[in-house]
């Protein structure tokens, strides 16, 4: 099974090892028909408005939207998560807008109010999930078909709509692989 990372800005490369630590094959995706190889799709962290232009730039917006209708899984991470929202609080920037969810972004800080995080997650079992939050969003609302999965400062910070997971952290940082396998249990049922 493949999987793609979207390879435009941010840190893909990091989610690519992750998915092969996983057993699955990942690519590199930048071109909208690279998206027909593959099964599923990650939108790393980054810079939200520069990826969100560049998948403008590079005719990959409407390609994913298309793609996720189809049923095709995603996963966002970060500024993953701000391009998939519905809404941006305060901001008109590009994104895809296929997710029920309104973010904030940088909402826990900027650079160096960055930390780390314990979090219980029923999906992923009893022990607990160390999360790396650098200038993250977090959900302010979420719609009534998103589950929300976990929060930390009483802040949604991982949640799921359909073939849609979002988190507000970095999971391909650490050593804990269970988000990734999480998708592509998601991935292998979509």
């Amino acid at each position: 099974m493949k999987i793609g990372v979207l390879a435009l800005q941010g840190a893909f490369r990091e989610h690519c090892r992750m998915l092969e630590g996983c057993g699955v094959t990942a690519a590199e995706i930048r071109k909208p028909e690279e998206l027909d190889e593959v099964k599923g799709l990650i939108i790393p962290g980054g810079e939200s408005t520069t990826i969100g232009k560049l998948m403008i730039e590079w005719g990959l917006m409407d390609k994913i939207k298309v793609r996720v209708e189809q049923k095709m899984a995603v996963y966002g991470t970060c500024a993953g998560m701000i391009l998939l929202a519905k809404e941006i609080k305060d901001s008109s920037q590009p994104r895809l807008g296929i997710m029920d969810i309104v973010v904030r972004r940088n909402a826990f800080g900027r650079q160096r109010e960055s930390f780390e995080a314990d979090m219980t997650v029923p999906e992923f079992g009893p022990e607990s999930l160390k999360a790396v939050f650098i200038r993250a969003p977090y959900i302010e609302e979420a719609g009534q078909d998103v589950k929300v999965m976990a929060k930390v400062h009483n802040k949604i910070v991982i949640a799921r709509q359909n073939n849609i997971l979002v988190t507000a952290f970095h999971p391909e940082l650490t050593k804990d692989d269970r988000i990734h396998q999480y998708f592509i249990s998601m991935v292998k049922n979509a």
